[in-house]
């Protein structure tokens, strides 16, 4: 056992041993991998190796993709089987919106080089000659995917990591994490200790013990997988006797179950309803192999669904049914990435799809640690998506919900009810009984619509324009002709105060700081390859005390990242007054009216500017006051104590009654803020965009001195810009908007991609948001966008198609 180490590696599965191997084909062979008892006991062993590559999201869609073509390559480089087999897969869809789903996936399939091919029920029963495709309306088709043997592939990662000067212990304890003063980290084990720089946490089902070592709740909880393998069939048998090909790996979505070959028999995988969380304190001491009782009656519904697509599965014996742990997050995908509050401390855990998203995980965690960033854009599964919240009760329900929802049609505004509601700011009962529908975000519940009076207090979820349409377009109209109230207490805020607090903001983001107190300035700090990590308004309230604001959802993410680049010599101070504040949102035309009869000082044009704050009251109650917002009209932000909330929201609802004062939800501020031509952090600003292809020019102060990012910044426009943000009208569809990750097509080439898309009411167009090669980015240039299967044109516009002059913000 080694006394000093580079990285130490703690899971012995197949994530953790990825992890390992691409840190040694990075070049750091000073590293070692940590294993309780043998490779791959924990959950690697009983996998059943699919490798789907479908997955809605960008990052994890990439991920997949890479895992799938690192392991076509694995034996050639390392001399070992993983026995790769290539049989590609096929979803099956029985209704529109699923193949809704499938089309709007496939445009994701095609932003990041994925191939999948469309096919008719007809087609399914040619390629899938024992499925009966009654009640098909179509499916989609991966070829290039299919399924690989978890325990073959672990080790063929373990021999690739040997052969680059990696270490595997296995047989080993880990017995305490401890961090020095120099953020070293110290492993102690059952065979002596490891002083390593970084330490990576790939436990699988112990990830919460593991967690807990060094203080950390990790949101990872296994949930109960069954699968049953069954005798062999004599036509299968038959089949591959005379030479034919192996079946290709078949779901059938609307069942929620995967089917494919296993020697001569098959292979079913139902994801049920009722699947219990397991291991909720960790796995015992003694944990190796470990499965649990099968029970076939909660099976029961998706094996009666399977025998009838599938009529020669209920013709043949159960031979074994398999009953084991997988890990699972509240949302399904993995952590991957810095863990919070913690310097050089790592965490690849919470994978469902463990054995697909291996090769990438490792990978990508391999560039972050290594180079200091990954290559592509991490959030969706960056581990401070989540925040304290997640309890372990919270994580029981979410996770078992999560499992039983994978094959469920993942619509844009999916909003799933377990574990809610949870975080609800004060005036949430008011809202409600003004007709609120919510959903959830950071755990908060936020109005997304408000159902108009006569109309059911549901939410209606589609790929298409859904029932709320008509709705969302009278909360937008009222805005601009009224006013609106939108709760944004979710906002992530914070204080930063102390002699060093001006110094140190004015290195970590690239804008100038406001200058005279009450100002207020859009600041993005960049990573360090140039990219938008994270983007804040701050507002100077001193000399040496600045208010950071930030989106609800990035809480967690970024006051980590100021947290780890605070200077070390207590001169700034950093104070998290999220659950402290509310933060209620009037914007419209009489906005100012409004505030003026209820606030107690000067708030006109001359007194409180566009981009300025002051402390007033409201009503009675202490408060902050911002002109600033995220839809383009005449607004204040109010800033208070949380205590005061429901005070505040009713002294601006009577005085405002006369106003047409109403509120408005989550969705009518997205379909603003594109009009306006917003940029949103996660999609139209990523690490993977620098910061200028982002077009944020004017908040980018290359001339300023030195900011973090700023070098690399200089460097890739030296290179030369590939992409430039664009807005776009979109024409052609009657019921449908962009959602984002739509291929954009000239000639047929792909020239770039939509991030974001709505409806704008108030202009009356349809509009995306993309990023597209710099040669297609002139106002009135034209390109093609698949709508949902629809051929669409759209058309590259001005920025901010509604009021680009701002006269209605400065108004």
């Amino acid at each position: 056992m080694p006394s000093h180490a580079r990285v130490v590696v703690i899971g012995g599965g197949v994530v953790g041993v990825s992890t390992l191997y691409h840190l040694a084909r990075k070049g750091w062979s000073d590293v070692v991998l940590i294993e309780r008892k043998e490779l791959t006991s924990g959950s690697t062993w009983h996998a059943a190796g699919l490798l789907p590559l479908f997955n809605m999201s960008y990052s994890v869609g990439q991920i997949h993709k890479y895992s799938v073509a690192l392991y076509g390559a694995l034996e050639a480089e390392t001399g070992q089987d993983v026995g790769l087999s290539r049989v590609g897969n096929i979803r099956l869809a029985t209704s529109r919106d699923r193949m809704d789903e499938y089309r709007q996936y496939a445009g994701v399939a095609r932003s990041i080089g994925v191939n999948v091919e469309f096919l008719t029920p007809e087609q399914v029963a040619e390629i899938w000659p024992f499925a009966v495709p009654d009640g098909l309306v179509g499916a989609i088709r991966h070829p290039d995917d299919g399924y690989v043997q978890p325990a073959d592939l672990t080790q063929a990662l373990a021999t690739g990591a040997r052969a680059l000067g990696a270490s595997i212990h296995r047989h080993t304890s880990v017995l305490s994490i401890t961090q020095k003063p120099d953020d070293e980290w110290v492993v102690t084990t059952d065979r002596g200790a490891i002083t390593c720089e970084h330490v990576v946490c790939a436990t699988g089902s112990f990830a919460r013990q593991t967690g807990r070592m060094v203080g950390l709740d990790i949101p990872v909880m296994p949930v109960e997988h069954q699968y049953i393998v069954t005798e062999p069939h004599p036509e299968i048998v038959a089949r591959r006797a005379q030479g034919d090909s192996e079946l290709a790996v078949l779901r059938e979505s609307d069942g929620s179950w995967y089917m494919r070959e296993e020697r001569g028999g098959l292979l079913l995988g139902p994801y049920e309803a009722g699947a219990p969380a397991c291991y909720r304190d960790g796995p015992g001491a003694d944990s190796e192999y470990e499965l649990f009782q099968e029970d076939l009656d909660r099976l029961a519904p998706h094996i009666e669904s399977a025998i009838a697509r599938v009529p020669i599965f209920g013709e043949v014996g159960v031979k074994q049914v398999y009953n084991g742990a997988i890990a699972y997050t509240p949302d399904g995908s993995p952590i991957i990435g810095p863990a919070w509050g913690k310097r050089n401390f790592w965490l690849n855990e919470g994978h469902s799809f463990g054995i697909t998203a291996a090769g990438g995980a490792g990978w990508q965690l391999a560039e972050w640690i290594v180079e200091g960033e990954p290559t592509i854009d991490m959030l969706g599964v960056d581990p401070r998506r989540f925040g304290d919240y997640a309890s372990k009760a919270y994580l029981a329900a979410k996770n078992e919900e999560a499992y039983a929802s994978v094959f469920t049609i993942h619509y844009p505004d999916e909003e799933r009810p377990g574990a809610r509601p949870l975080r609800q700011a004060p005036c949430h009962d008011r809202m409600k009984a003004l007709g609120a529908v919510f959903g959830q975000k950071f755990g908060w519940e936020r109005p997304n619509f408000f159902a108009p009076a006569g109309t059911p207090r549901e939410d209606h979820w589609s790929f298409r324009r859904s029932r709320w349409f008509d709705a969302v377009g009278a909360e937008c109209a009222n805005v601009m002709e009224n006013v609106g109230l939108l709760d944004m207490t979710p906002f992530a805020k914070a204080r930063l105060s102390g002699p060093g607090a001006q110094a140190f903001l004015d290195r970590i983001v690239a804008n100038r700081l406001p200058g005279k107190t009450g100002r207020v300035g859009l600041c993005h700090s960049l990573s360090p390859g140039g990219g938008v990590h994270s983007e804040f308004t701050i507002q100077r309230e001193a000399d040496d005390s600045f208010y950071l604001v930030s989106a609800g959802g990035f809480q967690r993410l970024d006051h980590d990242w100021i947290g780890k680049h605070l200077p070390r010599d207590g001169s700034v101070d950093f104070d998290n007054l999220t659950s402290a504040m509310g933060v209620l949102v009037i914007a419209g035309p009489k906005a100012r009216m409004l505030l003026e009869r209820v606030c107690a000082d000067d708030v006109s044009n001359a007194a409180l500017p566009w981009l300025a704050g002051i402390e007033t009251s409201i009503g009675l109650a202490p408060a902050k006051v911002l002109r600033v917002n995220f839809v383009g009209e005449l607004g204040y932000e109010i800033h208070h104590g949380i205590e005061y909330q429901n005070h505040i929201f009713d002294t601006l609802m009577q005085a405002g009654a006369d106003l047409g004062l109403a509120p408005f939800g989550i969705r009518a501020m997205e379909s603003m803020r594109i009009e306006k031509s917003y940029r949103m952090v996660g999609t139209e600003m990523s690490i993977e965009y620098p910061a200028l292809e982002s077009g944020l020019d004017r908040f980018i102060r290359l001339d300023k001195g030195d900011f973090l990012g700023r070098e690399a910044l200089l460097r890739r426009q030296a290179e030369g810009l590939r992409n430039l943000f664009v807005t776009l009208e979109v024409s052609g569809h009657n019921d449908a908007d962009s959602l984002g990750n739509n291929p954009l097509f000239s000639a047929g080439e792909m020239i770039g991609r939509t991030t974001s898309g709505a409806y704008g009411f108030r202009v009356g167009k349809s509009l995306a948001l993309a990023m597209v090669r710099p040669d297609h980015a002139a106002v009135g240039t034209q390109m093609e966008m698949d709508l949902l299967g629809a051929p669409c044109i759209a058309t590259v516009l001005g920025e901010s198609p509604y009021d680009p002059e701002n006269a209605r913000l400065r108004a």
